[in-house]
């Protein structure tokens, strides 16, 4: 096409519509870089809101393999609460070993118990008692209440919940002498926790966002990384959970069981 004059002195613009196409597309680029960063454990708010807080641990489980505790304790990690075990019958198949180990490293430590909604609460409480000991100077035992399986697209009501777990942590008041810890997700402490069981310390999961509890309450626990990676284990799982603790070391050794049972 010929240009004439009048395209001669009035040359071509590029059109609103242009800079609205690049926005977008650098937009929805920078979104999907930050998402494989966050993925990657790369880039995470969290840790820069929890660099600030004194106390700081994580959270393991057979999905760390054996894990070389004295290299772990130096990475800034005060305690490490553990799992051990699973509704009525099961067992973490490393418990025992980084329970005795994480100790030796001088770690304060705890364990954790995933909550079955399928089991009676005397045979789950039974199956701790068997596995965690009532060590003097250890955290109180942790019930991990979060959704699992089919009650992800069908949760269990608040009743029915209630009905496994309050009995349950009267067992383990009364066998451990201190409130057992709760630890929830948010979907989980929405449903099952809020406005209730004020006597229990909350360890409370929000890995992309500060927590924010629905009821207000303060947090006692906070998971804030579930991507993190550090030097001393050898597990299928790369990453390793971090957790931080509300309060000084003083304040979280007001926790720890008085004596031996």
């Amino acid at each position: 096409m010929t240009k004439t004059a009048h395209d001669a002195n009035n040359p071509a613009r590029p059109r609103h519509g242009t800079y609205l196409v690049v926005g977008i597309v650098a937009g929805v680029t920078a979104v999907s870089v930050a998402a494989v960063l966050l993925f990657a454990g790369i880039l995470w708010p969290n840790r820069v809101l929890a660099a600030a807080l004194p106390v700081r641990g994580v959270d393991v489980s057979s999905y760390q393999g054996r894990i070389d505790w004295p290299v772990l304790s130096r990475q800034g990690v005060d305690f490490a609460i553990i799992k051990a075990t699973e509704g009525s019958g099961d067992e973490d198949e490393r418990f025992e070993a980084n329970w005795r180990d994480a100790k030796a490293s001088g770690l304060i430590v705890g364990a954790y118990h995933f909550l079955s909604f399928d089991s009676s609460a005397e045979r789950q409480a039974q199956n701790i008692f068997r596995t965690v000991p009532a060590d003097a100077g250890t955290l109180p035992v942790t019930v991990d209440v979060e959704l699992y399986g089919g009650y992800l697209s069908a949760p269990p009501s608040r009743e029915r919940v209630q009905a496994v777990l309050d009995p349950l942590l009267d067992e383990l008041e009364k066998h451990y002498g201190r409130p057992a810890i709760l630890y929830a997700t948010g979907t989980a402490y929405d449903r099952y926790l809020k406005g209730a069981y004020r006597d229990n310390p909350i360890w409370y999961r929000s890995v992309l966002l500060p927590p924010m509890i629905p009821d207000g309450r303060r947090w006692t626990f906070w998971q804030y990384s579930d991507r993190e990676r550090l030097a001393g284990y050898d597990g299928d799982e790369t990453y390793i959970d971090m957790d931080a603790f509300g309060g000084s070391r003083q304040a979280l050794e007001t926790l720890l069981q008085p004596t031996g049972q």
